[in-house]
């Protein structure tokens, strides 16, 4: 029975490589992880990969045959059809062959999709997004990421392009350089070092703050707890970025239509202190419809979002096929 064989998530970051064998109902039945070797241009990532899966498998007494193929998520520009990498630049890619790489060296299909795309599809399935099918997930992290899932499925647009909502652009004179080479994206104040920046550049107007009390260098963390503490410059500074933030969500909730929002990352651990504050905001902004309909959530899945969703490209295209 087909419903017996397991999936394999991958999810690939510029430090750690996460793998996990995932059941037919979405269940983690092994995870482990392995160190993100990009030395000569990342060119050894799918052989360590390979290697790490059959290890594992011997492990275990388990034929190549057990399972259907590999999900796989991985950063960077990705031509969805053929799991083609134009460029990943945190890990040293560029035009990368990873789909046909990794089936060859697996001997096992291969489905490839952006990071943030099969973390809201790990949400969506076993997380918070408790199956809904028009949902929106947000990833405030070192920088600031998403997937849209509308009908079921994720969009990704005429070229891979859609859901980069951390390139909003919040700011439209001045604003701070972001990676992506423009200026004011949303990034730059909604991510947890836009945070600290915020907050840094605010300090000297605040000589009385908390933040001004702490040895070392200041966390979005920092941040939230002194927010919740009652502190006047960090509630300037989360005002800030809630407002940016909620106004970039509303509008995409306007054209959207989803019936529910998840705020996942490292910033989404502050919890309601976050939440609260963002609600308020996009509440300003989303049409009453529009509000009615959505329900925010704080991510449930971690550090398991990516390797669930990638367990969910297998179970959803490629199970399909086999």
């Amino acid at each position: 029975m087909v419903e017996k064989k397991w999936f394999i998530g991958v999810d690939l970051g510029g430090t750690t490589i996460k793998l996990a064998f995932i059941n037919y109902y979405g269940e983690i039945q092994h995870k482990w992880e392995i160190p993100t070797d990009k030395s000569e241009e990342g060119r050894h990532i799918t052989t360590h990969i390979a290697r790490a899966l059959d290890d594992k498998m011997e492990e275990l007494g388990l034929p190549n045959s057990h399972f259907i193929g590999i999900g796989m998520g991985a950063p960077g520009f990705i031509e969805m059809e053929t799991g083609f990498i134009y460029h990943a630049v945190n890990i040293g890619w560029r035009d990368f062959p990873l789909k046909d790489k990794l089936e060859m060296e697996t001997g096992l299909p291969v489905i490839i999709d952006n990071d943030a795309n099969i973390a809201a599809l790990g949400e969506m399935w076993r997380g918070a997004g408790d199956g809904a099918r028009d949902l929106l997930c947000v990833t405030l992290g070192t920088g600031v990421g998403g997937g849209i899932i509308s009908g079921g499925e994720i969009i990704h647009g005429t070229n891979g392009m859609a859901g980069e909502i951390g390139h909003i652009t919040s700011i439209v004179d001045g604003g701070v350089q972001c990676n992506c080479g423009k200026k004011g994206c949303l990034e730059t104040i909604a991510s947890a070092t836009g945070v600290v920046r915020t907050a840094l550049e605010t300090m000297d107007e605040h000589p009385e703050g908390s933040l001004h009390k702490i040895s070392g260098e200041i966390t979005a963390r920092d941040v939230f707890d002194a927010y919740r503490a009652g502190d006047a410059h960090a509630t300037e500074v989360v005002n800030f970025t809630t407002s940016h933030l909620g106004l970039a969500i509303a509008n995409l909730a306007n054209a959207l239509n989803p019936s529910k929002i998840v705020i996942g990352g490292g910033v989404s651990k502050a919890g309601d202190t976050l939440l609260l504050p963002l609600k308020e905001e996009f509440d300003k902004f989303a049409l009453p419809r529009v509000k009615e309909g959505a329900d925010f959530a704080i991510a449930t899945l971690g550090n398991d979002a990516g390797v669930i969703g990638g367990a969910w490209l297998v179970k959803t295209k490629l199970m399909q096929k086999s």
